[in-house]
Parts: structure tokens; sequence; C-alpha cells
């Protein structure tokens, strides 16, 4: 009798060591692989120094005419360096000359300029300026708002587009509110300048061939 009573004693413990061990030694080695990647509280992080700006492709020369968005056709005057503390930092001079206007652009933030248009461009755009205007009935200060937009987009084509809607034909005032007649210069000189910048002529000329398509030709001449 004493000797049955031990037998079931250790078959017991053998069931409850199976059972426990597994599960016991599989939460260390996950923990064990999670430390060995994270730094420990007597480690010191390594620090790296900036020393230059992060730069993108660098596309623009001296000379270089550019257009920013917001204040139209400039031309690259000089490519500059500055230090702010440990950084390095290159950016453009640029002189926007119808608004008398130079403007700093880091060059890491280039991507806010874009290269003037090509001669196919400008002739697409031509081609709009000959399209009939838009009307549109919505409430004037939407499309002001609308119109702004465009302008200040920096894209040529949303540009000539504007010219076109807003063009009257005419250069009597009462036609035209002064909000919409000013918008309308605002646009057509933007495309000015870049027509002569591209075409690379005299303002003259371009006004002519921009009236032209927009059938405004008897007022140049009777301007003349």
């Amino acid at each position: 009798m004493p000797k049955k009573k031990k037998v079931k004693k250790f078959k017991k413990a053998k069931k409850t060591k199976k059972v426990k061990i597994p599960n016991k030694a599989k939460p260390p080695l996950k923990s064990l692989d999670k430390k060995s990647t994270v730094p420990g509280p007597d480690e010191k992080p390594e620090i790296k120094k900036i020393k230059k700006q992060p730069t993108e492709k660098r596309i623009y020369n001296l000379k270089d005419f550019v257009v920013y968005p917001k204040h139209g056709v400039g031309k690259i005057t000089a490519i500059e360096k500055a230090k702010i503390g440990e950084i390095d930092i290159q950016f453009y001079k640029i002189l926007v000359e119808k608004e008398k206007l130079t403007l700093t652009v880091p060059i890491n933030q280039q991507s806010k300029l874009r290269p003037i248009a090509s001669i196919n461009q400008i002739n697409k755009c031509i081609s709009i300026l000959k399209t009939k205007p838009k009307i549109k009935r919505t409430m004037w200060s939407r499309r002001a708002q609308e119109y702004d937009q465009k302008i200040n987009s920096g894209k040529i084509y949303e540009l000539a587009e504007v010219v076109k809607d807003l063009n009257k034909n005419t250069d009597i005032i009462a036609d035209q509110s002064y909000s919409e007649r000013q918008l309308f210069e605002k646009a057509y000189e933007r495309l000015k300048s870049e027509f002569e910048a591209v075409l690379n002529v005299g303002p003259e000329d371009v006004q002519k061939k921009m009236d032209k398509a927009l059938g405004r030709t008897n007022i140049s001449e009777s301007a003349e």
C-alpha cells in the first residue's frame, strides 16, 4: 500500500513540469530580442551634426529666368551662401523687375520655382487667348477669388485663361468694375513679362501679339 501512493505523486510532478517549463521559457526570448536593438541606460546615442542643408537637384544657373508663383518672372542675379549655426545654406537672389523686388529663395526650396515656358507653351497660350471667354454666372466675389488663385498658381495656361476670360475688347472703364480691371491688368502683365523673356523681344512687340490674339488690335492702334 505505501508503494502505490509514492508512484501517484511522482507522476503528478512530471505532468506539472512539462506544462510549466515551455510557457516560462518563451517570454524571456522575445524580450531579449527587443532589448538587443535598444541602447541601455548607460549607452549614449550617436549624434550626427548636419553640416549642409538638404538640397534638391539644382537646375538653375546665374542669369536664368524663372517664375515665382506669387510674383511672376524673375532673373537669377546671384547664387550665394550663408552659415546659420553649423548649417551651410545656399540660396538664389532673384530680381523681379516688374515689381522692383529682390527675392531670396533657398536652393532646397526651389520646388516653388519653375523655369520659363517653352515656345510650344507660348503658342498654346496664344491659342487660348483666341478662344471665346467663359461666361460664369456665379457671384463676382467668388469668381474674383478663383481668378486670383489662378494668377498666383504660377501655371501659364491658367494665367492665359484669366486674361482671356476678363478681356472686354475695350478700354472703356464703365464696362469693367475696378476689381475686375485690376485682376485683368495683373494677369495681362504677368503673361506679357513671360512672353518677353521667352521670345526675347521688346514689350511693345509682345503687346501687339497678345492684343491681336485677344481681338484688341483696334485698341492698341488707337493708343498709339
